[in-house]
């Protein structure tokens, strides 16, 4: 079963990040190419991407036209994704493992971060009593 790992911040998130001194951003870092590693080793990983930071971010709708209409990130929003991992395990509490995993990469000062991480399976196809 595949999983997405949704790695979530607030809207300060990126802010915060750039001001940590510079050896918790390497060790920041450091443990997520090493965990990403550690996912291609057992055989769990199938692509984690890190996002832009949101004031990059755009809301797309389709014109009358058909042309793309773009409109800013809404500052009411609280949270953004930062990132995402998805995963190919055996079971859903599989994921939460590796979820909890990603949770506590290291934060200011070498603590846990514990940032949270949003699971989901995903899905091949609507459910079959859709069809």
């Amino acid at each position: 079963m595949k999983y997405i790992l949704m790695m979530n911040c607030p809207r300060t998130g990126y802010e915060q990040f750039g001001v940590w001194p510079k050896k918790d951003i390497q060790a920041h870092l450091a443990f997520m190419h090493s965990f990403n590693q550690s996912l291609r080793e057992a055989g769990n990983f199938v692509a984690a991407e890190g996002l832009a930071s949101p004031q990059e971010a755009k809301i797309v709708r389709a014109g009358k036209d058909g042309e793309p209409v773009t409109d800013g990130v809404f500052p009411e929003s609280k949270e953004f994704l930062a990132g995402y991992w998805i995963v190919d395990v055996e079971t859903t509490e599989q994921a939460y493992r590796i979820a909890a995993r990603a949770s506590a990469a290291p934060g200011p000062g070498g603590k846990p971060f514990n940032m949270p991480i949003e699971v989901r399976q995903v899905m091949s196809g609507p459910p079959d009593e859709l069809l």
